[in-house]
């Protein structure tokens, strides 16, 4: 996503010269150049407009450090702007109900039951709740059969009428359900709407009224541009929503809708949808989704998510075992799962800055991990434990028995030799940092070290 905006926007920087100050002269092809970028990107001419003015008064004038070049200046000026053109600041959820409750808002075919049970999935193993799905999409063939394979996936519980065409019972059963089981959050998953069907539209505005959620959220596919932006304002002026959710960003969208929606509507962009798995889910940060757009990557999320995998207990298990030498294929296999549970890994790669660029045009695999995996499930239980054993004829068996040649066998046990000795220095030098830094403290009951 964003990937032509980056690319137009660079050279936009790369045209602006001059020495000392950005000044009216310099800057003029500059504004104009970024104006283009963001209307490529299918962002409201408006917007786009207020955008470029907004960012040369902020520019003009402003004295160039001596370490700063002027496009160097424009980025931070444009990177802040665009923050806050997308709303400046994270906007979370507040669920206070007892149960609290969510409704589902959008239009067809925008992902709305895939992204409540992405919700559900995210409710559930980041925040701890125990929440509920409600099926009250009772239009669409199958959408009940739908909702319930996904609540599967999640291993949340769909609770559904499949004979009862009342939305409004349905949603009433379905939250004292709830509260009969103890679900601290109810999730109510809708029919999609056209914003000119005044029945259907009339439907949801007497659901939410009925229900008084705590939380309206309006689905809409990124891939649909400035339509998108469109319809989100009709359905704000009828539902009053209380945040937009963005799916489908990992495809190939322009990205205008996340620019200018916030603008249009004064509504916060609260999640968006990053690819079909149950976990591609992300809560929205401005500042970040700026740092993507300028190509600086997003470090915070890649930390965040391995954070989300690794547990510190096990780290230090982890460490104790590199220090001693006994690093074997079973952690090392369980390092893989670990990354593989992180995202899909051209999107983590892009994450690194100055690295989406690079890997724009190559094709990471998912299933890259699946060769390595297949040779470590080919050694014994001892062999795994023991890489030592792994002697000539051990390895043609593993090969043969992966259905690789014994040079891939020959080349993952150098790396993994590599990978050992690399993370026993690296976590040398992280005990030996710690030991440095306790010299000269004065620790009740110990002599001075």
């Amino acid at each position: 996503m964003f990937d032509n905006l980056s690319d137009r926007l660079e050279h936009s920087f790369k045209i602006l010269k001059g020495e000392g100050k950005i000044t009216d002269i310099n800057v003029a092809e500059t504004m104009k150049d970024i104006r283009r970028a963001l209307l490529d990107a299918d962002v409201n001419f408006k917007v786009a407009k207020d955008f470029t003015n907004r960012v040369k008064e902020k520019a003009m004038g402003m004295n160039v450090l001596t370490a700063v070049k002027p496009g160097q200046l424009m980025v931070k000026v444009v990177h802040d702007e665009l923050a806050e053109l997308m709303g400046g600041e994270d906007v979370p959820m507040h669920l206070e109900g007892h149960p609290a409750i969510i409704l589902m808002s959008g239009l067809q075919g925008s992902g709305k039951t895939t992204f409540s049970g992405k919700l559900a999935n995210l409710l559930k193993n980041k925040q701890h709740k125990n929440p509920l799905l409600v099926a009250c999409d009772v239009y669409r063939p199958a959408a009940i059969d739908q909702l319930k394979v996904v609540g599967e996936q999640v291993g949340v519980p769909v609770y559904s009428e499949s004979e009862n065409k009342d939305v409004l019972v349905i949603a009433d059963n379905g939250i004292k359900e709830a509260k009969a089981k103890s679900y601290d959050v109810v999730i109510i998953d809708t029919a999609g709407r056209l914003a000119v069907d005044e029945e259907m539209m009339a439907e949801i505005s007497n659901l939410k009224n009925h229900v008084h959620p705590d939380e309206t959220l309006f689905v809409v596919d990124s891939m649909t541009g400035q339509d998108a932006v469109n319809t989100a304002k009709e359905f704000n002026d009828r539902l009053d929503f209380d945040g937009v959710v963005l799916t489908k960003l990992d495809g190939d969208t322009r990205g205008g809708a996340a620019l200018s929606i916030r603008t249009v509507v004064t509504k916060p962009i609260k999640f968006i949808g990053t690819g079909e798995k149950m976990e591609a889910i992300d809560v929205f940060h401005p500042a970040r989704m700026a740092d993507r757009i300028l190509g600086m990557g997003d470090v915070v999320s890649l930390v965040e998510r391995a954070q989300e995998q690794f547990d510190e207990e096990e780290a230090k298990k982890l460490q104790k075992k590199i220090l001693k030498n006994k690093f074997d294929f079973n952690d090392f296999l369980n390092q893989i799962q670990q990354i593989k549970k992180m995202g899909n890994l051209k999107d983590l790669a892009g994450m690194i800055p100055g690295v989406g660029k690079a890997i724009r045009d190559v094709d990471i695999d998912d299933n890259a991990f699946k060769g390595v995996e297949a040779i470590i499930h080919s050694m014994t239980p001892k062999e795994r434990s023991n890489p030592e054993l792994l002697n000539t004829s051990r390895r043609r068996r593993i090969a043969k028995g992966s259905g690789t040649d014994i040079q891939e066998v020959n080349r993952l046990i150098k790396q993994f030799d590599q990978t050992c000795k690399m993370m026993k220095m690296v976590s040398g030098n992280k005990m030996a940092g710690m030991m440095s830094r306790m010299k000269g403290m004065n620790i009740p009951g110990m002599p001075k070290m």
